[in-house]
């Protein structure tokens, strides 16, 4: 208990600080303690000298694996496309489980969504699609049903059938699939 408390931050403080303007030296009776190598010159975060390390080597920054952007000319995977497609019910066994008195399956019309798609001489079936709606229009007719989706999960779901997408092709021109007479007999059906 004969040595007094003191701040070790007098250790490495520098004595011959400024205040207003003059000098002060250590207080009398204090212990003057050597200063460390470090404190002798300014110091520096570490972090500085791997930085500078990095660029002197051009290394290139780590950067996380990120799924590669679309090649030039593709668009990109959450782009709005139009895509020829028309409503369709579909036989299914009922979600809920209800089964009829002879303990068959309930079966129930479920609406779907059926994309249309195309024979191209090249590339077998594909399905197409049209960054406009104008585009859809001038290629496929006024009367074409269709539906807005992303380019990205149009691609993943029909890329599993082996089938490919077409961004904005070019349609020769000549009769159109659907006429507007094709289309008010496919409403009256789907109203059945």
């Amino acid at each position: 208990m004969g040595i007094p408390n003191r701040s070790r931050l007098l250790d490495y403080a520098d004595h011959a600080d400024c205040v207003d303007g003059a000098e002060t030296e250590p207080p009398v009776g204090a212990v003057s303690a050597p200063v460390p190598p470090s404190a002798q010159k300014p110091r520096r975060s570490r972090l500085l000298e791997y930085v500078e390390a990095a660029a002197a080597a051009e290394v290139e920054p780590f950067e996380p694996s990120a799924p590669p952007g679309p090649r030039p000319g593709v668009p990109a995977y959450h782009t709005t496309v139009f895509v020829p497609a028309h409503p369709r019910h579909t036989p299914t066994t009922d979600p809920t489980g209800a089964r009829e008195a002879a303990s068959a399956p309930a079966t129930v019309l479920a609406p779907v969504v059926a994309y249309e798609l195309f024979e191209h001489p090249g590339h077998g079936m594909v399905a197409l699609a049209f960054t406009t709606l104008h585009g859809l229009v001038a290629a496929l007719g006024e009367a074409q049903p269709w539906v807005a989706t992303s380019l990205g999960p149009l691609a993943e779901g029909v890329g599993e059938q082996g089938v490919t997408v077409h961004v904005d092709p070019w349609i020769a021109p000549g009769r159109h699939n659907w006429q507007p007479a094709d289309l008010a007999a496919f409403a009256r059906e789907a109203r059945r």
